[in-house]
């Protein structure tokens, strides 16, 4: 209603800039248009007479039982309760309310995660996985053929490095069972004896030389690493309930290794690349950025260089209509040059995106990090949470059996890291605070799972025998706060694909969970008298109990969170 309000304002006052807002106390409206104003400064007119005119032109409206101006020019919509009574038996039927055909017959590639081989994932991969795939679920519900798309870093120099440390220093068994640890202590080890053998640099720079040509024992190492790495990136994406290897195309820079000569060529003959001090570089002076570096001077490509030929095949197998980039803020100015490239290039059937976020701060504020002052490894932070989330399960409801309570920990674990990050604007820094992630009364993942345990609750100890339910019984001005707020579910995940953000669901669902848990206090939802009127009114308070659950998993589910029957 509140998009079909919008078109009708449109086309009746169009090229005009306006708000619907939701307003603070249900006596001003279940909407309210600040129109008025606009027009008034155009005309200039009086807003009040301005608004008077919006509203009279609503008169006799089928959605609205009345339409009120309000000083100094607003204009208030009350929906009719005959109306919010049936939207909420549509929406009871509707198996796939807030979903829709936006984005029908179009192509949307969502980059994200994209962790480095031989390296185990840290926090700094977390935001960039939960945004990602929570975006992916998003434009999936808006109709749009999503691609999830993991880029890993599988290809440098450092490669070479770690290959030589490896024929140096490695043990059979420690590989065998933490590989991922085993490369990183080798890669640590290759740098702690450069300061007393500096002829390692040269050793790493030939294994990387001989890695690009093909050689066949470098090239075996090499795999190894990366099959490695991605078997543990697997269980990591597992953990976290995200399909980010069966649903998603995987690529490494080491893809694009034999298009980069061809992709080098072609910019240099077309005069885009130019020669620099030995190395070669695109100017981009006219987008006012700095110069981009595609080749060193002793010849080495660059990951810009690799991105340009990732870009090209994405655009010429895929087809998208939009790219975007789940980064973080760091990396501003490398995607400002790569979308300026493409734009030289003439790479402009897809609209290039960086979907930035910020950094990840502990409770005091600061880069979270270990005592040593390293990145924190993803899986500490899992292990963590869930431990947490085990402890709190287990004091609620202490007759659970261990198998149950460590499946619900996980779920309200993971959950909570989920909801902690994607109920934030992503362009700022979020802070971990673990007490307030598992807080059941508050603004979080646990509390939405809450709720929607006591309303399977309900359900359960309603049975299954039901009446047909007479929904105009449902009179209870909290029951009318509920069937409104439900109608918004689909204009909130439609302004999220546009803006590429996650809060403004976060912020739906919270807020849902809020009225029904008032709802839940002020009506007993099970109890009625034996009359006919008052077993169907028991029935309707069911529909509508039933309603909110689905329209809470479903707003859950696009952020990559689960629901439970029992908590």
């Amino acid at each position: 209603i509140r998009a079909w309000l919008r078109e009708q304002l449109v086309e009746k006052y169009p090229g005009v800039e306006f708000d619907i807002l939701t307003p603070p106390d249900e006596k001003m409206g279940d909407y309210s248009v600040n129109l008025a104003f606009a027009l008034a400064k155009r005309d200039k007119r009086s807003p009040l007479e301005v608004a008077q005119g919006i509203a009279d032109s609503f008169s006799g409206s089928e959605y609205f039982e009345k339409v009120q101006v309000a000083k100094p020019g607003f204009v208030n919509f009350f929906l009719k309760t005959a109306f919010l009574q049936g939207e909420l038996e549509r929406i009871y039927k509707d198996k796939a309310y807030g979903i829709s055909n936006v984005g029908k017959g179009k192509k949307v590639i969502v980059e994200y995660s994209s962790p480095n081989i031989a390296k185990p994932m840290h926090i700094g991969h977390l935001r960039s996985t939960i945004i990602g795939d929570a975006l992916a679920n998003i434009f999936e519900a808006q109709g749009y053929d999503v691609v999830r798309w993991n880029y890993i870093g599988d290809w440098g120099t450092q490669f070479g490095k770690l290959i030589a440390a490896y024929k140096r220093w490695h043990d059979d068994e420690a590989f065998q069972k933490n590989p991922i640890q085993e490369m990183l202590r080798l890669y640590v080890k290759f740098h702690e004896e450069l300061s007393t053998a500096p002829e390692l640099e040269k050793e790493g720079q030939e294994e990387f030389r001989k890695l690009e040509s093909g050689d066949a024992e470098s090239r075996a190492i090499w795999e190894k690493f990366r099959e490695m790495s991605l078997r543990e990136f697997g269980q990591m994406y597992q953990q976290l309930g995200i399909s980010l290897f069966q649903d998603a195309v995987v690529r490494g820079e080491s893809d694009y290794e034999k298009d980069l000569q061809p992709l080098v060529d072609d910019l240099v003959k077309r005069g885009i690349a130019v020669q620099s001090e030995g190395a070669l570089i695109i100017k981009l002076e006219q987008f006012g950025l700095p110069p981009a570096l595609i080749r060193k001077s002793d010849g080495a490509t660059l990951y810009l260089t690799r991105e340009i030929a990732s870009l090209n095949h994405r655009i010429a197998e895929y087809k998208p209509d939009k790219i975007l980039y789940v980064v973080a803020n760091q990396q501003a100015l490398h995607f400002e040059q790569l979308f300026a490239v493409a734009k030289m290039l003439k790479f402009d059937s897809a609209e290039l995106t960086h979907v930035k976020f910020g950094m990840v701060l502990g409770e005091d504020g600061k880069k979270l990090a270990t005592r040593e002052g390293k990145t924190v490894p993803l899986q500490e932070v899992m292990d963590k949470i869930i431990a947490l989330a085990y402890e709190t399960v287990k004091q609620k409801n202490p007759e659970l059996s261990e198998e149950q309570a460590k499946e619900i920990a996980h779920t309200v674990g993971i959950g909570a890291l989920k909801y902690n990050d994607l109920k934030e604007l992503r362009i700022s820094d979020i802070k971990f605070n673990w007490k307030a992630m598992l807080d059941l009364t508050g603004d979080s993942g646990p509390y939405l799972q809450y709720t929607y345990a006591r309303l399977a609750s309900v359900v359960r100890k309603a049975g299954q025998e039901k009446l047909v339910p007479d929904i105009s019984l449902l009179e209870h001005p909290q029951e009318r706060r509920l069937m409104r707020h439900l109608l918004d579910l689909p204009d909130v995940i439609e302004r999220s694909a546009q803006t590429y953000t996650t809060n403004g669901i976060a912020l739906y669902l919270y807020e849902l969970a809020s009225i029904t848990s008032s709802y839940y206090e002020a009506v007993r939802i099970l109890d009625d008298d034996e009359s006919a009127d008052g077993k169907k009114r028991r029935d309707a308070r069911l529909l509508l109990v039933e309603t909110v659950m689905a329209v809470l998993e479903r707003g859950l589910g696009l952020l990559g969170i689960n629901v439970l029957g029992r908590i």
